[in-house]
């Protein structure tokens, strides 16, 4: 992995963020297609990774607020489990005119750094079965391998089970 650095791919908010926090990180751009609505598996495909290493960024609205919740693609995300880790009764699919408004990303480039509106963070726990997993860049078409340890520490997040089982 390639020491953060202004030269190490596309600048976007997330790499400038991870430039400034000295966090140790690679880009991986790819051909996005457009017709392409399946982003995190368009993602491993192209980058020839399994998908249980690339992880999607996603937005919850909870009835205590809006969560940014860090899955795996091959998993499913379980709202239940993000309002308990969130201490709220109830969990939604945020909008994704809210997701983009928030994060100041495009769906599909939601990256769980730099985001417009910092918002609590939920990772989900299967991250730390990998040295480093991959998340949007800040683009659709730009994924970033980090460490979930450097992710944790950027973005303050609580790592918990939030996959389905």
């Amino acid at each position: 992995m390639a020491k953060a650095s202004k030269t190490a791919g596309p600048t976007t908010a997330a790499t400038v963020a991870l430039v400034r926090a000295g966090i140790a990180f690679t880009p991986h751009a790819y051909h996005h297609d457009e017709s392409s609505t399946d982003f995190g598996d368009e993602a491993a495909r192209a980058l020839g990774i399994e998908p249980e290493r690339v992880f999607k960024t996603l937005m919850v609205e909870t009835d205590s607020g809006l969560v940014v919740a860090i899955v795996a693609v091959a998993s499913m995300l379980d709202v239940k489990a993000v309002a308990s880790a969130h201490g709220a009764k109830r969990a939604v699919m945020a909008d994704k005119s809210v997701a983009e408004r928030k994060s100041g990303y495009v769906v599909g480039g939601i990256s769980p750094f730099g985001q417009k509106t910092p918002l609590p963070t939920l990772l989900d726990d299967r991250a730390l079965d990998f040295a480093t997993i991959y998340v949007s860049g800040g683009r659709r078409g730009f994924d970033i391998d980090v460490a979930p340890s450097d992710l944790v520490n950027v973005t303050g997040a609580t790592v918990t089970t939030i996959r389905r089982a």
